[in-house]
C-alpha cells in the first residue's frame, strides 16, 4: 500500500519533473542544434500526456477513496515514466526508450481511461442494486402483486397503481 500511495503522491510532479528532466539531459548528457527544435516539441507534449494520464488516474473513485493508485497504474505508467528518464540519458539506447516512450503512453492512457470506465459502471451499479433494495424494502409487502397461478410475484411494472388493469393516464400541460 505504501507504494502505491507514493506513486499516487508522484503521478502530479511527474507531468512537471519529466519533461524538465529531458531539457536537462539534453543540456547535460549533448545533443545537437536540429536535436533542440525537436525537444522544444517533445517536452510540451511529454507534459500535456503525463498530466492527461496522472488526471485520468486522480478522478478514478477507487483511486480517491483509497488515495492510492492500483497496481495496474504502477505498472505501466510505472514503466512509462522510467522509459521517459531513460530518454534523458541520450544515450546510443534513446531511439530504443523514445519508441518504448511513446507506446507505453498511448497504453497508459487506455489503461487509465478502461479503469475509470470499469471503475465508474462498478459504482452506478452499486448504487443502483442499493437503490432497488431501498425500494423493495420501503414497498414490502404492499409491493407485492398477484401472478396467474394465485400466489404473488415480488415486483409490479413501474406504472401500476396496484388496482390490477395496469392502466396509465397521461394528463398533458400547456402553458402560455
Amino acid at each position: 500500500m505504501f507504494l502505491r500511495r507514493a506513486f499516487f503522491g508522484w503521478l502530479g510532479p511527474a507531468a512537471i519533473v519529466l519533461p524538465v528532466w529531458l531539457a536537462v539531459g539534453w543540456a547535460v548528457f549533448g545533443g545537437g542544434g536540429w536535436g533542440t527544435l525537436g525537444l522544444v516539441v517533445v517536452v510540451p507534449v511529454s507534459a500535456v500526456a503525463l498530466a492527461i494520464v496522472a488526471l485520468l488516474v486522480r478522478v478514478r473513485p477507487a483511486v480517491r477513496a483509497e488515495r492510492a493508485a492500483s497496481w495496474i497504474d504502477v505498472g505501466v505508467i510505472g514503466a512509462w515514466h522510467a522509459s521517459i528518464i531513460g530518454i534523458g540519458f541520450y544515450g546510443a539506447s534513446a531511439t530504443i526508450f523514445g519508441v518504448l516512450a511513446i507506446l507505453l503512453g498511448v497504453a497508459a492512457f487506455w489503461v487509465a481511461v478502461w479503469q475509470l470506465v470499469t471503475d465508474g459502471a462498478r459504482r452506478v451499479q452499486a448504487t443502483m442494486n442499493e437503490f432497488e433494495r431501498l425500494a423493495a424494502q420501503q414497498t414490502g409487502a404492499a409491493g407485492l402483486r398477484p401472478d396467474s397461478s394465485g400466489g404473488t410475484t415480488g415486483r409490479r411494472p413501474p406504472f401500476d397503481d396496484g388496482d390490477g388493469d395496469g392502466d396509465v393516464i397521461i394528463v398533458p400541460e400547456v402553458r402560455d
